[in-house]
Formats: structure tokens, C-alpha cells, sequence
């Protein structure tokens, strides 16, 4: 059996943003924060931290910042995930030397490739680089499905171990289980069936919810864990409102606007994420109210 990167909740955390680039004096209060709360995980450059709006040098300057910052507290999972192949295996290898624990890789999104693709594209980032590898499976945003039949030949790789599974289809989470078994970990990536998932084998999540409820996130996981299923549950729907919310456009612009309005600092957004409509944010806010949060 392959080893676990993390059981838990990792958070996608968010990258905030200045007018000179990366605030990494608010990256490391918000790393902070979160590892005090109880997160179990950080995920540096993923799609919450807006990885696409990077050039390189910023986007492995943050992983070296959050490989640093974090100093062994918890794993660091780097997103190095790209449309081009030669791109992405340079960027892993990068993040291999910067101390990386695991990488996150995203499917290639526009170009649209084939599973068989798929699986070229995947096996030579696993030759390039030693350390585990984490599928990101997330349809709706790069118009491709990682078929479960793609994952079990993928899962054969040694250092492919884990998929963030964001199509939110638990029929296609549970015939991964079927096929893989202990060879293949599961993370959701859809915060609103984080318990479902995990009913059926799922080690956590990686989580956008978590950046503004890090403690209750971990909470729910490990409630789970512990047998505590009404516990877990409860906290699955007690959050769902919130949930809702999160995602009524597109993340992170919900997830920023309301660390900000915390007052946390994630920053300023980047075009083409823009400020949220009104409808939208007035939404949001009486969520976070309903939470407890402002």
C-alpha cells in the first residue's frame, strides 16, 4: 500500500495579492492560522490561490514561501499542475527542489486531452519527480474527466498515490474505490460531500471552505475518523448554507471576499476574477452572519 500524503483537511489556500505582487506578510499569517486551527495540509497554487494569473518566478517564489513558513509543521502540497506537459514537469521539478511534500496536479484544461492523453501527460511527471503525486480531477472548469478506468492505470505508477475528486459525481468517486482499492487515495474536492466521500474510503479533503472555517473542517473530518458519523454529519449540513455561498461565482472571488470581510487579509483578486455582483455578496454576507463569522 502506497503511503498517505495527508488524512485530514488540507486547505486551498488562498495567495493574497498586492500591488507589487505576493503579500507574503499575510501568507504567513494565514498559513499560521491555519495550521493553529487545526488544518492538516497546506495547498499552495491551486485553482483557490490562482495559480493561472502567475508567472513562474511568483508562483514558486509561493511555494518556497509556504515550504519555508510552514517548516515541517504540516505537509505542503504544491500545485504545479498545466495544459502543457513540458510546462508542468518543469514547474514539479522546481517544486521538488524547493521541499514540496506532494505535488496537486490539475488536468490540462482547453486543450482538452484524451485519457489516453491523460496518461501520458501524468506518467511523465511521475518520471520526472520522486515525491507523491496527487491527480486533480475537476470538470467543470477544465472541460475534462478523468475516467475511474484512468485512475486505476494511473495508480499502477508508484508515486501517483492520491485524487482530489472534484466532478461531483459520487458514483464515479465510488467506482475509483472499486477499482483501486488502497492504491489509489481519495480527497474530495467538493466541499458539500465531504462526508459522502468519505463514507465510502475517502482519507479528507482538500477545501476552499476551510480557508474561513479551518477549525470546523478538521472538525468534521475528524469526527468521522474518530466513528462520530452523526457528529461529522452534522457539521457537513451545518455548513452547507455557507457552502452555497462559497460558490455562488466563481472561487476564490466568494472565498477572498469574505476572509476580507473577517478580517483576514487575502488581498486583492485578479482580472478576470473580479469584485462580486451585489445579489451575490449580500448572499455571502448573511451566511457568514448566520455563521457567526462577521
Amino acid at each position: 500500500m502506497k503511503k498517505t500524503v495527508f488524512t485530514g483537511s488540507g486547505v486551498a489556500i488562498v495567495t493574497p495579492f498586492n500591488d507589487s505582487g505576493i503579500d507574503f506578510d499575510a501568507l504567513g499569517k494565514l498559513i499560521d492560522w491555519q495550521i493553529s486551527e487545526g488544518t492538516d495540509a497546506i495547498i499552495i497554487c491551486g485553482t483557490t490561490g490562482e495559480s493561472s494569473t502567475m508567472p513562474d518566478s511568483e508562483h514558486l517564489s509561493a511555494i518556497e514561501f509556504a515550504v519555508s513558513h510552514t517548516n515541517k509543521r504540516v505537509p505542503v502540497i504544491a500545485g504545479t499542475g498545466s495544459n502543457d506537459t513540458r510546462h508542468g514537469v518543469e514547474l514539479s521539478k522546481e517544486a521538488e527542489k524547493l521541499g514540496a511534500d506532494a505535488l496537486l496536479l490539475v488536468t490540462p484544461y482547453y486543450n482538452k486531452a484524451t485519457q489516453k492523453g491523460l496518461i501520458e501527460h501524468y506518467t511523465l511527471f511521475a518520471k520526472a519527480v520522486d515525491i507523491p503525486l496527487i491527480l486533480y480531477n475537476v470538470p467543470s472548469r477544465t472541460g475534462v474527466n478523468i475516467l475511474p478506468e484512468t485512475v486505476h492505470e494511473l495508480s499502477k505508477i508508484e508515486n501517483i498515490v492520491a485524487i482530489k475528486e472534484a466532478s461531483g459525481n459520487v458514483a464515479q468517486a465510488i467506482k475509483i474505490r472499486a477499482l483501486c482499492g488502497d492504491n489509489m487515495d481519495i480527497y474530495s474536492g467538493n466541499d458539500d460531500v465531504i462526508i459522502p466521500l468519505m463514507s465510502i474510503g475517502a482519507k479528507g479533503v482538500i477545501s476552499v471552505l476551510a480557508n474561513i472555517i479551518p477549525k470546523d473542517t478538521h472538525e468534521m473530518v475528524k469526527r468521522f475518523l474518530d466513528g462520530d458519523i452523526a457528529g461529522a454529519t452534522e457539521l457537513q449540513i451545518k455548513t452547507f448554507e455557507l457552502i452555497e455561498a462559497l460558490f455562488c461565482e466563481v472561487n476564490p472571488i466568494p472565498v477572498k471576499t469574505a476572509l476580507n470581510l473577517m478580517g483576514k487579509n487575502a488581498g486583492k483578486l485578479r482580472l478576470p476574477l473580479c469584485e462580486m455582483e451585489e445579489k451575490n455578496l449580500a448572499k455571502l454576507k448573511k451566511a457568514l452572519a448566520n455563521y457567526n463569522l462577521i
